[in-house]
């Protein structure tokens, strides 16, 4: 697929599209030597972690980075590295490595600039799971974010950022990755549910004047993308 055409993949409930998702992201982390695999947070992708938890695959060496952190303690019901370590990084992925974005440092800014470095360290992207929101942000990346320009650019120089405030609940600061390393992979999974959606993805694709955040990944043609849908 790429940037001059769609194609959204559809499975009749939830159970079906994170076995999709969870097959997809498998098949890209399969091989041998250290690699990444970006995670998404939210409520969507927990079946899809779930499934993946109990594949054979080399959990050693793979390191796990969330895609983007609510500026929270892990063990706070609202942190994306909680629920990583609930339902990813269990069973045989136990033995994955896991990247945090939220460290011990004063401000979403500091966290950020830490993870950052940390990320430019790490082993080459293999996968990327995706969830998008309904005014069309990807990760952290809103579309009032002042900066946001600049953290679509897929050759921009920061890894990871910090965001003042959000623009859903919770209205926390949080860390996000920008686009550059979300595209720096084998393959990015988009993961959504729900009719709503499905609608902003296909604008996304019709309608050239609309530009929200997820658009620097949908209609990007560098890496290979698959869209997964439920309604």
């Amino acid at each position: 697929m790429n940037g001059s055409m769609i194609s959204i993949e559809r499975f009749d409930d939830h159970a079906s599209v994170a076995a999709a998702a969870a097959a997809a992201v498998a098949s890209a982390l399969a091989g041998d030597g250290p690699r990444t695999f970006i995670a998404t947070g939210g409520t969507t992708p927990g079946g899809a972690y779930d499934r993946l938890s109990a594949m054979d695959l080399d959990w050693s060496n793979i390191t796990v980075a969330p895609s983007d952190e609510r500026f929270v303690d892990p063990d706070d019901e609202a942190s994306n590295e909680g629920l990583l370590r609930r339902r990813l990084l269990v069973g045989r992925a136990a033995r994955a490595k896991l990247l945090p974005l939220k460290g011990d440092g004063p401000t979403a800014d500091a966290d950020a600039a830490a993870a950052d470095d940390r990320l430019r360290r790490a082993p080459p992207g293999a996968a990327v799971l995706l969830g998008m929101g309904a005014d069309g942000h990807i990760a952290s990346l809103f579309p009032a974010d002042p900066d946001l320009a600049a953290r679509l650019d897929p050759d921009g120089e920061a890894l990871c950022v910090g965001v003042a405030l959000s623009s859903e609940p919770p209205y926390l600061p949080r860390i996000s990755l920008t686009v550059r390393p979300l595209l720096a992979t084998r393959l990015i999974v988009v993961l959504v549910t729900g009719e709503t959606k499905r609608a902003v993805i296909e604008r996304i694709f019709t309608d050239t004047s609309y530009a929200p955040p997820a658009g620097a990944v949908l209609r990007q043609t560098r890496t290979p993308l698959r869209i997964l849908w439920a309604p």
